[in-house]
């Protein structure tokens, strides 16, 4: 099977090069795409020698993130594994989710709870969680980590519209709604930035579209 790995990047000049030379330790093809950023993440990620494309414009994390994986799929992808820019989670836990694409559909990568997660973190997963658990029967221990795979087949029946972190909680949705075959990899996080990633506004608006999409 062809593994593939595909990274989004936002102004992230101080991990990406790290990351991305760590995750060729365990996935050949790479494809990282650049958000827009504002400072030279394009240029540091070009010269790692993966396949990197780039947004004119930032248009959100759901909308780079599905760039890459189409382009992935095009390429001939038939597992893929999804994973942040920004070094808080380790690329060695990739052989891991691709491993489990052999019997599962779709991998869910969760944080474990320690000190180090700013408080607004914990309770808006775990408000996330139980409201995804509620609408879509899905028990899921953080419906929020960035850290996933899934098979070429699933792709197809996940691929979600939300152009920002909605799309992580989309995906969920769509997971539910196919009935896909699911598993769960606990994961150390380092929290490098309390303030990066999915804000206040973000958890509220992905409460709204949860309710909404069940509707739909």
């Amino acid at each position: 099977m062809t593994n593939f790995a595909v990274i989004p990047a936002y102004n992230e000049t101080k991990h990406i090069q790290n990351v991305v030379q760590e995750t060729k330790r365990y996935v050949k093809n790479i494809v990282v795409v650049d958000d827009g950023s504002k400072d030279n993440t394009y240029d540091l990620a070009q010269e790692t020698g993966v396949i990197v494309l780039k947004n004119i414009v930032n248009l959100g994390k759901g909308a780079t993130l599905r760039t890459g994986c189409d382009y992935a799929i095009k390429l001939g992808a038939k597992k893929i594994v999804v994973l942040d820019a920004d070094a808080q989670h380790s690329p060695h836990k990739i052989p891991e989710f691709l491993k489990a694409l052999d019997e599962y559909e779709i991998v869910f990568g969760y944080r474990e709870l320690s000190e180090s997660m700013p408080f607004i973190l914990r309770f808006g997963n775990w408000f996330i969680s139980k409201t995804t658990k509620l609408l879509y029967h899905l028990n899921l221990y953080d419906t929020q980590c960035g850290y996933r795979s899934f098979t070429s087949e699933a792709y197809n029946k996940i691929r979600w519209d939300a152009s920002d972190y909605g799309m992580e909680s989309e995906m969920i949705t769509k997971v539910g709604k196919h009935k896909l075959k699911y598993y769960q990899i606990p994961l150390q996080t380092i929290y490098l930035d309390r303030y990066k990633g999915t804000t206040v506004v973000d958890g509220a608006k992905i409460i709204i579209k949860l309710c909404l999409w069940r509707l739909n």
